[in-house]
């Protein structure tokens, strides 16, 4: 009997590439008899970088349709996906079969060492554009979209004062953050991590889900192999919260779940136009009832 092989399926970008890199690194340790092979899917994301968003539809479904589309079409095995990217109502037949563990949560402003203070930020996060004209009112911000480098390539060529990213994204691609600085193409720039309490992050931040077809046993078998169960209740719980909002990563919506020992904290921060401040909330109770702890959390931002 030959060996069984894997198909992964990933976006282009370096970023998914490194992340994609990732599973299979942590399934050849796990499973060292598979065969593993990756296959790049363009998504509608990556094709329409240069087309300004429908911020009606935010950005459902942007960068994950068509790898889901290959999956529950046979193509792939498994999806290989950054968890925030995907819509919090799951496409019907497929699943979150497990995840790897969570990478830092917190997101980062990066500036060059030359910047003015008073310069506009960029960011194509909604949910950022209202957390920072919320804590700086005299913050200006200006619209950002493209992978890692082609952002932090738009910082150096610009006036702006800054560029906000994810830390996990970062330091997955290689950027060592701990000394508050780094290099890129010759220019050195600084690394000011947010705190969580103000600019709690989108939900998922920080996870690489590996979505699989329902039925596919098999898969499900090697997934489950190199699934962070912490980590995976706490995406759950944020999916569901989401879901009961009916928000997805274009609303201006900030969740994080944690666990210490058996007990998770969830807490989020829900922003209303035309309103500056934001309603938020935290529940705390037994991580196993993470779906009646969101629930919880649902009603005290609604109560």
């Amino acid at each position: 009997m030959g060996a069984e092989t894997i198909f992964l399926g990933s976006r282009g970008s370096e970023l998914a590439r490194a992340q994609t890199a990732m599973v299979e690194a942590a399934l050849r340790k796990a499973r060292p008899t598979l065969e593993i092979e990756t296959r790049i899917i363009s998504t509608r994301g990556d094709v329409r970088r240069a087309e300004p968003l429908d911020r009606r539809a935010g950005r459902k479904g942007l960068f994950t349709s068509e790898i889901e589309q290959a999956l529950a079409a046979g193509e792939i095995d498994i999806a290989v996906h950054s968890a925030k990217d995907l819509p919090s109502a799951m496409t019907e037949g497929l699943q979150i079969g497990g995840v790897l563990p969570r990478a830092a949560v917190e997101d980062v402003l990066i500036s060059r060492t030359d910047s003015s203070s008073t310069g506009a930020i960029g960011t194509g996060s909604v949910r950022r554009q209202y957390q920072l004209r919320w804590k700086y009112p005299d913050a200006q911000t200006v619209d950002l979209r493209g992978n890692v480098p082609t952002r932090l390539r738009k910082l150096i060529q610009s006036d702006w004062r800054g560029i906000m990213l994810a830390r996990a994204g970062l330091e997955r691609l290689g950027y060592d953050l701990r000394t508050g600085s780094f290099s890129f193409e010759g220019a050195t720039l600084r690394a000011q991590p947010l705190a969580s309490d103000d600019f709690p992050s989108a939900g998922g931040q920080g996870i690489i889900a590996l979505q699989i077809r329902s039925n596919d046993l098999a898969t499900a078998k090697s997934v489950e192999a190199v699934n962070h169960r912490d980590t995976l209740w706490c995406l759950e719980a944020e999916r569901e919260f989401l879901r009961l909002l009916e928000g997805d990563c274009g609303s201006p919506v900030g969740v994080l779940a944690t666990i210490a020992g058996s007990t998770m904290n969830i807490r989020a921060q829900v922003f209303e136009p035309p309103r500056v401040e934001p309603r938020s909330a935290r529940v705390e109770g037994d991580a196993a009832s993470r779906m009646k702890l969101s629930r919880q959390l649902w009603e005290a931002i609604n109560g």
